[in-house]
């Protein structure tokens, strides 16, 4: 088990290392100067060559990168250009939102997705599997946004059970703050729970055709029961795979819902710094979602072999 967590952390340290050179050098060549585009299109060459050295863009490349990497191995990542604060406050205020919202998300996706997937395993080629799976092909189809809007329109506007969009922040309450990441976190659960269901599925009925659910049918145990005491724990490596990939999205990739409802998380920050030029905030804010993906794909890897002692000895 000590080599295989060794092995992990290696792989982990290398797959950071070579994220933050691509992300690097990606951002470097973006066209367009982050220092003409603070200043205007009328400012003099020697204001923006001014701006540049105050910024430390007239450094070259692996001399930014290296103070890049050391920056925020010091917990330092750097000054906005745009907001005048440091990156490590934004992001800390813009989490605030993202990581209840991406949490809110895949608890709502894996409480829609297990019953939904065992009840299609369960009742494999009848009515109830292929309404299940009909069902899932809806929620892959249709786009979140559109279903977002929707939600806007019959919960929001009509009914008035949940705000259209903002973010109150938790200082006033967490009831204001959960009603009003719920229409968002619904919008984002929609389609993964729909891909997490039909993994669960096909996992299940892969599962059972193997020995020892045999075994055990053989001893006198219902399907039922089959499924949720042997099928589902060794069914669970598929699922979790999905659902750490999933989690991973929901905290980085939900730039359009945060667009949608106006919440200020880390989705709509990434935007916002894109357009303008922030380097060093997208720089700063991808690194850290790269981290977090990259770390929960760890503890993937370390629930696979809690789950599968196979892993461990293989190790």
């Amino acid at each position: 088990m000590r080599r295989y967590l060794l092995g992990r952390l290696v792989s982990l340290v290398l797959s950071l290392v070579a994220a933050s050179l691509v992300i690097f050098a990606v951002i470097e060549i973006v066209p367009g100067d982050p220092a003409s585009y603070m200043l205007g299109l009328k400012a003099s060459a020697e204001t923006v060559a001014a701006l540049r050295t105050q910024l430390g863009l007239d450094a070259a490349p692996p001399e930014r990168y290296l103070s890049w990497i050391a920056g925020m191995a010091r917990g330092d990542f750097g000054l906005s250009y745009t907001y005048k604060v440091p990156v490590s406050d934004l992001v800390a205020q813009r989490l605030t939102v993202s990581l209840p919202l991406a949490a809110y998300a895949l608890a709502l996706t894996a409480l829609v997705a297990f019953p939904a997937g065992l009840l299609a395993a369960a009742r494999r080629g009848r009515i109830a599997d292929a309404t299940v799976m009909g069902a899932t092909q809806l929620g892959i189809a249709l786009p979140n946004f559109w279903f977002a809007m929707l939600l806007v329109l019959v919960f929001a506007l009509h009914w008035q059970i949940f705000p259209a969009g903002g973010f109150p922040g938790w200082e006033g309450g967490i009831a204001p703050g959960v009603a009003a990441l719920t229409l968002p976190a619904i919008a984002l659960a929609l389609p993964q729970a729909a891909i997490l269901a039909r993994v669960l599925r096909s996992a299940l009925i892969e599962t059972e055709g193997q020995d020892f659910i045999r075994t055990a049918r053989a001893k006198g145990l219902t399907r039922g029961q089959t499924m949720l005491r042997h099928a589902l724990r060794n069914a669970m490596i598929p699922v979790m795979t999905i659902l750490g990939m999933q989690f991973s999205f929901l905290l980085a990739g939900a730039i359009i819902i945060e667009n949608v409802f106006y919440l200020p998380g880390l989705g709509r920050l990434i935007f916002q710094a894109i357009t303008q030029r922030d380097l060093i905030v997208v720089e700063s804010v991808v690194m850290i979602l790269v981290f977090a993906v990259i770390v929960v794909t760890f503890a993937v890897d370390l629930a696979y072999a809690a789950i599968d002692p196979r892993l461990r000895r293989r190790a």
